[in-house]
């Protein structure tokens, strides 16, 4: 498959409110000059011409520097504005649908929030998803709905069944990057801990060097 790869080492997912008036474009411009890898926008409280026109200018930063942008839960955002690629939960369209419509050259990826859902995702056929967001491994303050903590245990489990790299999301912080990396995490995707900090690119950039220690 030529879709572009998405590298899922620090994926920055947005939070509107958390970036505060400092703004989601220019929390997204400095935490990609820290190191962020990949960026998905995630605003449910948009509306879609909101979504569009904050996709659009994430699209432009994001042109040409390798970084890849993904919006979540609406595809046909993602494709009307020429993302990378699109992530889905559980309630949103069936990944092979999405996989249907956009076709073989589009990132799309996968939420589970238990083994079972792992379980489940890994009968998919290949090349339906490139990753799955394994959480919330912590308690999460930013997603109001999100089910109860995993632990990093059950992160080992599904990253050991997983055949596609899982990214760990759900409360992390800095000090608890080693052991999430160590469970077999491809990367960790995390939204306070750079959206809400005073300095997004040194928050990346220590995030990004506790992955790579």
């Amino acid at each position: 498959m030529s879709r572009p790869g998405l590298d899922p080492t620090l994926y920055l997912v947005t939070d509107t409110e958390a970036c505060g008036t400092r703004g989601v474009t220019e929390t997204v411009r400095a935490a990609v000059a820290g190191g962020a890898s990949a960026v998905q926008l995630r605003d449910h409280r948009a509306t879609t011409r909101e979504l569009v026109d904050a996709a659009c200018g994430l699209r432009d930063i994001l042109a040409g520097s390798g970084v890849r942008f993904v919006v979540n839960d609406r595809l046909d955002v993602a494709l009307a504005v020429g993302a990378d690629g699109v992530h889905l939960g559980q309630s949103d369209l069936p990944a092979d649908l999405a996989r249907a419509v956009a076709g073989p050259d589009f990132i799309i990826g996968w939420s589970v929030t238990s083994i079972a859902e792992a379980n489940a995702a890994a009968r998919f056929p290949a090349g339906t998803v490139d990753y799955l967001g394994v959480g919330p491994i912590f308690a999460t303050p930013t997603k109001t709905d999100a089910t109860p903590p995993m632990g990093v245990e059950a992160l080992r489990r599904i990253c050991a069944l997983s055949p596609v790299p899982c990214v760990a999301i759900g409360g992390i912080t800095a000090d608890r990057v080693p052991d999430l990396i160590a469970a077999g995490a491809a990367g960790i995707a995390v939204v306070a801990a750079i959206c809400a900090a005073d300095d997004p690119r040194a928050a990346a950039a220590e995030l990004l060097e506790r992955c790579r220690a």
